[in-house]
């Protein structure tokens, strides 16, 4: 009877194995199929290069040329974190509170606006004189709390901000010199946030992970989009959204990629990545670079704001779409 059963058994197994491996076969031939499809479809585009190749390229710079010519920039400023540096005058606060908007914003927009807030009214107006004082900004932002991040980490993140802008003369200057020395945004961009990590506080807390989501590591590969945010904000010129405080051409500057530059970036065809990493970055910035070598991130506050507006859907979607500056050279669109 035993033997039986083990007989049946090992029956059904070989027929469930031999199920997967007609599945397997059958995804096989699916996948050779997609494969031969793609490669007629890249053969049809290469016949039709470099004429179509020239052609999309101006279409899309005049798309995004308009976008951000039709962006209402006092309107939607008001909306952004950038916002908030716009309130002060003196340099060196306007760094700190960079630094801090920067650095909580993600997650809903209205939240976070509502947390920068929060945490700006708790340190009062002069926020470098604040900072000069770890135990004063620690007992002021007692309590505060946003997603991840809890009163230490913010307190140890402006503290030793606050240090390396005294000792190197600004956060820009600190940066300036790391990025002269390693000729590599990357690497320069990590040794500064190492510098500050280490000048607060927050490398003593490398389990916590509100201590280290607040300032992370750009070598790690994420496109670190509130660091490049940040960057963009104090390096490009001022135009009445960045403010050009730092000595750093615009040309070294890569994209801020969030979900919206993400989607945007992949639909009108300048990068092929879905994921927010470094390099989806770098590859972004290298097409609009191709518009404009000096500024290539100009494109960036436009464009991330016009995806913020139209909830870009990355598909055809004749209602959400509507309007979209750059419905015209949407892959979705261009057939």
């Amino acid at each position: 009877m035993r033997r039986s059963e083990t007989a049946v058994r090992r029956s059904e197994t070989a027929v469930r194995r031999s199920e997967t491996a007609v599945r397997r076969s059958e995804t096989a031939v699916r996948r050779s199929e997609t494969a031969v499809r793609r490669s007629e479809t890249a053969v049809r585009r290469s016949e039709t290069a470099p004429g179509r190749d020239a052609g999309r390229s101006a279409a899309l710079q005049a798309a995004l040329d308009e976008v951000r010519a039709r962006c209402a920039i006092e309107e939607r400023r008001a909306q952004d974190p950038v916002s908030f540096v716009h309130r002060y005058t003196d340099p060196a606060d306007q760094e700190l509170v960079a630094l801090l908007a920067a650095s909580l914003a993600f997650g809903n927009v209205k939240a976070l606006r509502a947390k920068i807030g929060e945490a700006l009214d708790r340190l009062g107006p002069q926020i470098a004189l604040t900072a000069d004082d770890a135990r004063a900004v620690s007992a002021r932002l007692r309590g505060f709390r946003h997603r991840v991040y809890r009163d230490r980490d913010l307190a140890a993140l402006l503290v030793g901000a606050r240090r390396v802008q005294r000792a190197s003369g600004s956060l820009g200057a600190a940066f300036a010199a790391e990025l002269s020395r390693s000729r590599d945004l990357r690497q320069a961009l990590g040794a500064w946030v190492r510098a500050i990590r280490r000048a607060g506080g927050l490398d003593r807390r490398p389990d916590d992970r509100g201590a280290a989501h607040i300032l992370p590591d750009p070598e790690k590969g994420s496109a670190t989009k509130r660091l490049m945010l940040l960057l963009r904000w104090m390096i490009r010129p001022a135009d009445g959204v960045d403010l050009g405080l730092w000595p750093i051409p615009p040309s070294a500057l890569l994209i801020p990629v969030d979900t919206h530059i993400q989607k945007l970036g992949y639909n009108i065809g300048l990068t092929d990545r879905r994921g927010a990493t470094w390099k989806t970055a770098e590859e972004i910035t290298a097409a609009l670079r191709s518009f404009d070598p000096a500024d290539p991130v100009k494109y960036d506050f436009a464009l991330c704001h016009l995806g913020m507006l139209q909830q870009c859907p990355s598909r055809r979607d004749p209602v959400r779409c509507q309007g979209c500056g750059v419905k015209p050279v949407c892959r979705h669109w261009d057939e």
